[in-house]
């Protein structure tokens, strides 16, 4: 299961610790001498950006048990380089492998606010709820730079249009003004995904997020701020940090967020030798008690495909893992509140036309 090839050194810049072959190309690049090639170091790597012109932004949401009719990601690989991340594997469509090119090779959808504005003026669309970072965090470290997010934003506060958001990055305070105005008008929720409070794990698990306690302020910024928020604890990895759920829930609720979800971790596709070398090299004391618990959660295997299975598991240690978070949600006063969205408001702005307030 473990790639031959890698160096058994553990690489704590990144997440994934090697380049997996991507399954739609026939060939591949191979380190055949890593003790003589200093530029396969994959932790010295440095982000390549490749600006794309794309043809459409909104992506309707097939799938009935993640809670989106539609999302919008205006990148596409994340450098946050989240060991455990589902999007891995969208990577391969574009060429590159769901492992260190995942965080290192960006695609930045220079387009996307315009194709927004376009989806949100056709006349037969009719508005609902659309998620940004529904694949990809839309506030990793190049948008401080290409405010791609910020100005979609902008969008949906002219167009009125509901908005979620869900991020591990702080920089989502930069855009509180609008995060603020669209509040005023029920139009938004931003969600921070949690995942312990162990900084250490973090840095293993999550290499190149914001710390666990800038997403607390996050949360305790924005809700002081009128703005509606929540907290995603996931994934949970048993034998990681399952244990660290109360803490977590705990602390979101004293800061101030409203509601909370989670999901037990599901290593599909490339996702699984990808994980499976690196817990092996990240937690080698633990490795196998650890894959051996996120397989008791799926039938036996790191993935289980079934609708409403998949992302929440089934057997003991997953039914062990959703008791805790309802007794923990009930204890801390999360989830009492419908999520509610203003649809209502929505205008439909045709290019070139200036709203009239």
């Amino acid at each position: 299961m473990i790639n031959q090839q890698a160096n058994e050194r553990f690489s704590k810049g990144r997440g994934a610790q090697y380049n997996p072959k991507n399954k739609f190309l026939a060939g591949e690049y191979v380190q055949e001498h890593p003790e003589a090639i200093d530029d396969w170091e994959e932790e010295n790597r440095k982000t390549e950006y490749i600006y794309d012109d794309s043809r459409t932004i909104v992506n309707k949401v097939e799938s009935p048990d993640v809670g989106m009719s539609f999302s919008a990601n205006p990148y596409q690989g994340c450098e946050h380089g989240c060991i455990y991340c589902y999007a891995r594997n969208s990577h391969e469509y574009w060429g590159y492998s769901a492992g260190v090119d995942f965080e290192s090779r960006i695609v930045v959808k220079q387009n996307a606010p315009e194709l927004l504005r376009k989806f949100f003026g056709n006349k037969n669309y009719e508005p609902v709820p659309i998620a940004l970072s529904g694949n990809t965090d839309c506030y990793q470290p190049i948008e401080r730079k290409m405010k791609i997010t910020r100005r979609m934003l902008e969008i949906c506060l002219e167009f009125r249009h509901p908005v979620g958001i869900i991020t591990k990055n702080a920089l989502v305070l930069r855009d509180l003004d609008l995060l603020t105005e669209l509040a005023g008008m029920n139009l938004v929720r931003v969600f921070s995904s949690i995942t312990s409070l162990d900084e250490d794990l973090r840095q293993r698990l999550e290499p190149r997020t914001a710390s666990y306690r800038s997403r607390l302020k996050v949360v305790e910024t924005l809700s002081k701020a009128g703005v509606p928020t929540g907290i995603m604890n996931a994934p949970i990895i048993p034998g990681l940090n399952d244990n660290h759920m109360h803490d977590v829930l705990q602390a979101a609720s004293a800061a101030g967020a409203q509601w909370a979800g989670y999901t037990v971790v599901r290593l599909n596709g490339a996702i699984g030798p990808i994980f499976h070398d690196w817990l092996h090299k990240a937690f080698p004391d633990r490795a196998e008690k650890v894959w051996n618990l996120i397989c008791s959660c799926h039938g036996g295997k790191v993935n289980d495909s079934r609708w409403g299975n998949r992302m929440v598991g089934d057997g003991k240690i997953a039914e062990l893992i959703r008791t805790q978070f309802k007794l923990y949600c009930r204890k801390y006063h999360l989830n009492e509140k419908e999520m509610t969205w203003n649809t209502k408001d929505f205008r439909r702005i045709q290019k070139g036309q200036l709203p009239l307030f």
